[in-house]
């Protein structure tokens, strides 16, 4: 049914883009979702077609602004990036988000997660991974026809949407991209950046060193 279509008390609801809840429960866990989204973004970032977000509140269905979600880090594919208050299904050619994570804080229930997988697994999520961090306890479902089914062993799993990997061979969780290289915190990217500018730094210096020898030889090293 359309916008156009639908009774004009179902058109005036408005759904709102906060549930009132806080985006993380500690640092850990706001780390982790930091880097899957980051990661992940950068990862497809010259794919126009793949969305990744962040705690951003998903409305599978028109019409019940108090059916929905906010997964910690959701990738869709077939939809174009962009800025969202929300992600309402309908508006975006009816397409789920393929790839739902959730990271486990200390106030996750048991009770919260269960409800989470039931409407993941209700409403199309095809991968949905939960990572604890503090036991670094890692757990996957694919769906297999109409239903979420747990991956037996998820250490080592290659996500078939995704591409990446799962290892847990360090005692914590790497998510390995399909080049090996694995996703990491904003920190990790800037002390690699650091380190970068700091061997083009040497090797400058040393370049100069090398003409002023040259000169002092008299070589222009511009014309060798």
């Amino acid at each position: 049914m359309s916008t156009a279509t639908l009774p004009r008390s179902q058109r005036d609801i408005e759904y709102p883009d906060s549930d009132g809840q806080p985006l993380s429960d500690n640092t850990v866990q706001f780390r982790w979702i930091q880097t899957l989204q980051g990661g992940l973004d950068a990862m497809f970032r010259e794919d126009h077609l793949v969305f990744v977000a962040g705690d951003l509140l998903w409305y599978p269905v028109e019409g019940n602004n108090t059916l929905r979600n906010a997964p910690d880090v959701m990738v869709v594919f077939g939809r174009p990036k962009g800025d969202r208050g929300s992600y309402r299904q309908w508006e975006e050619d009816g397409i789920a988000p393929q790839v739902v994570f959730e990271i486990v804080s200390p106030g996750n229930r048991a009770g919260q997660l269960v409800a989470k997988f039931q409407f993941y697994d209700r409403y199309g999520v095809e991968e949905f991974t939960i990572y604890d961090p503090e036991t670094a306890a890692l757990t996957v479902w694919i769906r297999r026809g109409d239903t979420l089914r747990e991956v037996e062993e998820p250490d080592g799993w290659i996500s078939p949407r995704l591409g990446v990997r799962f290892d847990l061979s360090g005692g914590e969780l790497q998510v390995l991209r399909p080049d090996g290289v694995p996703l990491v915190s904003y920190i990790e990217l800037a002390e690699e950046s650091e380190r970068q500018r700091q061997r083009a730094e040497r090797e400058r210096q040393r370049a100069e060193r090398l003409a002023a020898q040259l000169r002092a030889l008299g070589i222009d090293p511009e014309q060798s």
